[in-house]
């Protein structure tokens, strides 16, 4: 069974109709990419799935059960949701906004040995125990977005919904992080990212689901997905499509 299944998902904003029809299934330990132009519905799909947004029409069930009757402790332990950016006005350290991954899990007032294993082992992963005890509000862009991804792990879903997760990061991180996803995929989860960048969804996704206008133009293994004649009808951009001796795909653009 599917952990996440849409069936004729819509939403519409003031009148205005930003994603329309969307039939999705998303099966456990995949993980998958939702990209597509500025305004193409990406971010609003996964607003939906996270149960953010709950005048949507159609269904969204998760598990089984539309994600909208799902008790928001009991969601929040299967399903983690990390957006773009997060503002912090309070002087935690890192490893306290790691550790706050950790809150759907907590039973009591004070954390158990299960919670500091799991923050060490997701800050360990996401190369952020070196600045731990910083102010976050101290570190850069891209260390902030890593400790995030830290606190998303730590949360230890079963589904991880991601909105631009390389925002800030620089291309060593960039491809880290990406790999991280992709292993995360490979141990059992659910790995669902929204991302502007379809040379690193075709480098480490399962699968791609291409949105324009707000609806589904594509849903298919990167390879299938991104084909010039699709880059240029969506995008609006000429590229020439690479194969790697691995059978990757790589995009050029311009051409």
């Amino acid at each position: 069974m599917s952990l996440f299944s849409l069936r004729e998902v819509g939403m519409r904003y003031n009148g205005v109709q930003v994603l329309e029809g969307a039939t999705l299934a998303f099966p456990q330990a995949q993980f998958v990419a939702i990209a597509g132009p500025n305004g193409a519905g990406k971010s609003t799909l996964l607003g939906i799935m996270a149960g953010l947004r709950p005048n949507y029409m159609g269904a969204c069930l998760y598990a089984g059960k539309e994600v909208t009757e799902w008790p928001r402790r009991a969601f929040a332990r299967e399903v983690c949701f990390l957006p773009q950016s997060v503002k912090m006005e309070f002087p935690f350290t890192a490893e306290q906004v790691v550790l706050m991954g950790r809150t759907p899990h907590c039973d009591g007032l004070f954390e158990s040995p299960e919670d500091w294993e799991a923050v060490e082992r997701a800050m360990a992963r996401t190369d952020t125990l070196p600045f731990r005890g910083r102010d976050f509000r101290s570190l850069s862009g891209g260390e902030r977005q890593r400790v995030l991804l830290a606190s998303a792990v730590a949360q230890r879903p079963k589904t991880l919904l991601l909105d631009e997760p390389t925002t800030y990061l620089d291309i060593k991180y960039q491809v880290a992080i990406y790999r991280l996803l992709r292993n995360l995929s490979r141990e059992g989860l659910l790995v669902v990212a929204v991302t502007h960048d379809l040379n690193l969804a075709a480098s480490f996704a399962d699968r791609i689901v291409l949105l324009n206008a707000g609806r589904i133009v594509a849903d298919a293994p990167p390879a299938e997905v991104l084909a010039p004649e699709v880059i240029l009808r969506v995008f609006g951009v000429r590229s020439r499509v690479e194969r790697g001796p691995d059978g990757k795909t790589w995009i050029v653009y311009g051409e």
